[in-house]
């Protein structure tokens, strides 16, 4: 897979690496299924949710790195 930007859509990220769910789900992101998630960018999910981007870019990228 490519490198997770902040751009990068959540359902993008679930139908290529679906083993990433419990990842969103531990931040808070529980509905993962809805369809404003699946169309949101990594960036405005973490607004919405008020976590820091970045650091969940790290976790997603070493998470389908390794």
């Amino acid at each position: 897979m490519a490198k997770i930007t902040k751009d990068t859509i959540i359902g993008n990220i679930l139908d290529i690496a679906p083993e990433t769910a419990p990842i969103f789900l531990s931040i808070g992101m529980h509905c993962l299924g809805c369809p404003s998630s699946r169309g949101e960018t990594v960036e405005e999910a973490c607004i919405v949710h008020g976590v820091e981007c970045d650091a969940l870019l790290e976790e997603l990228n070493r998470y389908v790195k390794d």
